[in-house]
């Protein structure tokens, strides 16, 4: 006789990578607080419904302090989904997690290599082909308020124009081939050679490696011009396109 088990419905595990901005605080917390709190005022909603991770690296803080920064970033409605940089001890019940392994973003597929092994009269085995990933985005009509453009493989080209409320970030550079009145964030996972062109100027935001420049940082005499952006140092430079 052929027994038939009901097993109990199984539970699905999948696992899933999401791009998150990675905040770095320094000392003095509370200037940074400061800096922190302008930033916001002066682009609403940028931290809204986004994923953060905190990164504590080399950050001299104890338990205490590290729970009361937490606090005063939930105050803020940015809302921490894991701790980097920090030793397992520092986080207590109730705080995020200890995250580890995580990369900005890869550029190369690589397969693991095999160990080559010299044989008699056989030729050593070539190392597995390295194929490089989708290095640019091409969007074919305008980014509107309230949509997100996120591809940190490598640039992303607008080929229109970017509304206000809406951002565009790449890993490589930004091309908008139309009026940029929203926010472009490029080299955004550590790029500091990325740049933003733009056909129109008149942003609310920029930023390059995670320097950034708000709308009224910007020169009136840029302002609705062609312009391109680069980062010198820690300072965002900006020259018109002939």
């Amino acid at each position: 006789m052929t027994k038939v088990l009901t097993d109990a419905r199984s539970i699905r595990i999948k696992g899933r990578s999401f791009l998150a901005v990675m905040l770095s605080p320094d000392l003095p917390l509370d200037q940074w607080l400061i800096r922190l709190d302008d930033l916001a005022a002066r682009s609403a909603g940028f931290f809204l419904g986004r994923p953060v991770v905190l990164d504590i690296t080399d950050l001299p803080i104890d338990k205490a302090q590290l729970k009361e920064l937490i606090a005063e970033l939930s105050a803020r409605n940015v809302s921490i989904m894991g701790i980097e940089g920090g030793r397992p001890s520092i986080a207590g019940p109730g705080m995020p997690p200890i995250l580890k392994g995580g990369r900005p973003a890869a550029d190369f597929e690589v397969s693991e290599a095999e160990p080559v092994v010299e044989r008699r009269n056989s030729e050593p085995k070539a190392p597995p082909e390295v194929r490089p990933v989708t290095q640019s985005l091409i969007i074919r009509e305008p980014v509107r308020s309230g949509q997100s453009v996120i591809f940190p493989e490598g640039d992303v080209t607008v080929i229109g124009s970017v509304a206000s409320g809406a951002e565009v970030i790449a890993g490589g550079s930004v091309h908008i081939y139309g009026a940029l009145r929203g926010r472009a964030m490029a080299g955004s996972i550590g790029n500091a050679s990325a740049r933003i062109f733009c056909r129109k100027l008149e942003a609310e935001l920029l930023a390059i490696d995670g320097i950034y420049k708000m709308a009224e940082d910007i020169s009136p005499g840029l302002r609705g011009q062609a312009v391109q952006l680069w980062l010198d140092g820690e300072t965002i430079m900006a020259e018109k396109l002939i």
